[in-house]
């Protein structure tokens, strides 16, 4: 599907909070903010409208999103596009450069799955558990399992290829999938990383499955959140 790009005017760039040469500095004047990590996380996978990134991001209100968009714009890591007819609306996307952030997401937040203060049982939105999927499959494991995948999180489609030990998704209907799921980002977190069985989360309306159920099952061992760090007592001695 073709976009069309909308142009803004600049309004010049915001003063940077650091004054230091090293690109870890530079990076944080770019996409310090509080939220900015976070919008740039939903647009991995493909442009949004900005009511789906109020949805994905319920804590944010319209006013801070359409600042950090505006900031993002000016910086050349997010741009507006337009759909093409029909549905000819307006959505935000990352540009080239943009784009080269992913890395540097996916790093940063298995890091944080470590993390002993982590509550894992907080909202959880749709592109944040396909991205999870990406960070925590155990390649080995996978060897050299072929997949297509499909997902329908809350009405919204996304497709996943499996190959090589590597996983990718982007937004948009799987033409024929091996498996499809459709239901909730929670549901499929009950189902890759509690394994709780389908049955019950079918028989919860969180989660169903179109496919092959024994190559179901088999997929979902290849997945496991990181253990969590566990820090020394006070007082105790390190290891020499």
């Amino acid at each position: 599907m073709g976009l069309e790009n909308i142009t803004i005017e600049s309004k010049g760039a915001r003063k940077r909070r650091f004054d230091d040469a090293c690109g870890l500095a530079h990076g944080l004047d770019l996409v310090g903010e509080r939220w900015a990590l976070n919008i740039l996380r939903e647009l991995l996978l493909g442009p949004r409208r900005f009511s789906d990134l109020r949805a994905a991001l319920p804590g944010l209100s319209a006013n801070v999103l359409t600042q950090r968009l505006t900031e993002l714009e000016e910086r050349h890591i997010v741009e507006r596009l337009r759909l093409p007819p029909p549905a000819n609306v307006q959505v935000y996307g990352l540009t080239e450069w943009g784009r080269e952030i992913e890395p540097m997401v996916l790093a940063m937040a298995k890091w944080a799955y470590r993390s002993p203060g982590h509550d894992r049982m907080l909202p959880l939105s749709g592109v944040a558990m396909l991205l999870s999927l990406k960070i925590n499959l155990d390649a080995a494991a996978a060897g050299d399992l072929a997949l297509t995948l499909g997902f329908d999180i809350a009405g919204t489609p996304y497709r996943g290829q499996l190959q090589a030990g590597r996983l990718s998704i982007e937004a948009g209907a799987a033409s024929a999938p091996d498996l499809a799921y459709r239901g909730t980002a929670r549901g499929l977190a009950a189902r890759f990383y509690g394994k709780a069985p389908l049955a019950d989360l079918e028989a919860a309306g969180v989660l169903s499955l179109s496919g092959d159920r024994d190559l179901e099952a088999r997929l979902v061992t290849l997945f496991a959140l990181p253990r969590r760090y566990e820090p020394m007592q006070k007082g105790s001695t390190p290891a020499a």
